[in-house]
């Protein structure tokens, strides 16, 4: 991953709203939430979440799909991954200094953990 990339992907999480969304959509897992569920989870009026819904996906963090009317919203763990590698690369000089992510120190761990009810 690039810099610049990486400095995008941040910067999107860095409103509240945006990394509400995204937390919400890591944890409701591959199956995602369609645009209203997550308005109603976190009481966010349909323009506003139309607006973060569609700069989280601009970046690709989230993709929609459609399902007839509805769009249902994922997150891209893929690039979660990617960012979350680039931030922990050659940390500390491959010394083990981050206790809390020592339990997903790889992809696979990270993608089993998430795949987990």
């Amino acid at each position: 991953m690039e810099t610049l990339n990486a400095a995008e992907l941040l910067a999107a999480l860095g409103h509240e709203s945006r990394l509400a969304i995204f937390r919400l959509l890591v944890e409701a897992g591959p199956e995602g939430m369609n645009a209203s569920a997550i308005a109603e989870k976190l009481d966010l009026p349909g323009a506003t979440l139309s607006f973060h819904l569609s700069h989280l996906s601009r970046v690709g963090l989230i993709k929609g799909e459609r399902e007839s009317r509805f769009i249902h919203y994922s997150a891209e763990y893929g690039t979660m991954d990617e960012l979350i590698a680039f931030l922990t690369s050659n940390c500390c000089q491959g010394e083990a200094c981050l206790p809390k992510t020592a339990a997903c120190a790889t992809t696979a761990k990270r993608r089993a953990k998430i795949a987990k009810p």
